[in-house]
């Protein structure tokens, strides 16, 4: 039975199909302002890598910021679900997942199969999630290539107190025109993400190791910022983009496949 997820993220959209609940290939592509089309480019793409026909796939799903938004799926299901799924499928014994995306920040807590047990979601404010990196590191030009190392040379955090993107964007322009260090800046910024997911964590999280799935998992800065701030290990899970993806895939694979 092959089965195909297909996760619309506000910055990337991903794919995975399987084959009884064996990874077949995955797919990833940036989102741009049409999130249905993204998710039939990706779907379509992924099927020509793979040298598949639409039909030969059983069931589509969908998941993501964007997941209302593709029509030609056969269901929707929330990112919570997926990301709880496929985390438990690369590592049976996650129990406690974080991850940053473009638009929310999520924290989630499974049980040994893979069903969620609780979560925390931070979607009301972009100062919690992935685009309060994205918009700051690009207002000071500073790339993601060597971002972990400039932060990790900064001998300090310089405070970022601001809760609001916005104001944060000011102030972080006030601390440049103050001389404040670039990598002190950039490691506050870190830092501040960190304690805000952390605080959704501390009602959330269960077990002592947290795994990180999402795109923001790639960002070492982030990571470290995390381990710091939860007083936890914190481990990144294999190609953490595409972690919602094949939990998408797996939601309708039977459980026979999965366990056989």
């Amino acid at each position: 039975m092959i089965t195909a997820g297909i996760d619309i993220g506000s910055i990337s959209t991903k794919a995975a199909v399987l084959s009884d609940g064996k990874l077949l290939g995955t797919r990833l592509i940036f989102t741009g302002y049409n999130a249905e089309a993204a998710g039939r480019t990706v779907f379509e793409e992924l099927l020509k890598d793979l040298g598949l026909e639409r039909q030969a796939v059983r069931r589509l799903i969908s998941t993501g910021y964007g997941r209302n938004s593709v029509k030609f799926v056969d269901k929707a299901v929330t990112e919570i679900t997926c990301h709880g799924a496929g985390a438990h499928y690369l590592d049976p014994g996650v129990r406690s997942i974080i991850d940053i995306g473009g638009q929310d920040s999520k924290v989630i807590v499974i049980d040994e199969k893979g069903k969620v047990k609780n979560f925390a979601m931070n979607d009301k404010c972009a100062a919690g999630t992935g685009r309060f990196l994205e918009v700051i590191l690009g207002r000071l030009h500073v790339p993601l290539e060597g971002l972990e190392a400039l932060v990790a040379r900064a001998p300090r955090a310089v405070p970022v107190s601001s809760t609001c993107t916005v104001f944060a964007e000011s102030e972080v322009i006030s601390l440049v025109a103050g001389d404040e260090p670039l990598d002190g800046i950039v490691k506050g910024l870190h830092v501040a993400l960190a304690s805000r997911v952390a605080a959704l964590a501390r009602g959330a999280a269960a077990g002592d190791e947290v795994l990180m799935s999402g795109g923001v998992a790639l960002n070492g800065a982030m990571v470290a910022a995390l381990r710091e701030a939860l007083g936890r290990p914190v481990r990144v899970l294999p190609e953490p983009q595409l972690v919602g993806a094949l939990g998408a895939a797996l939601s309708v694979v039977p459980a026979a496949y999965l366990f056989a």
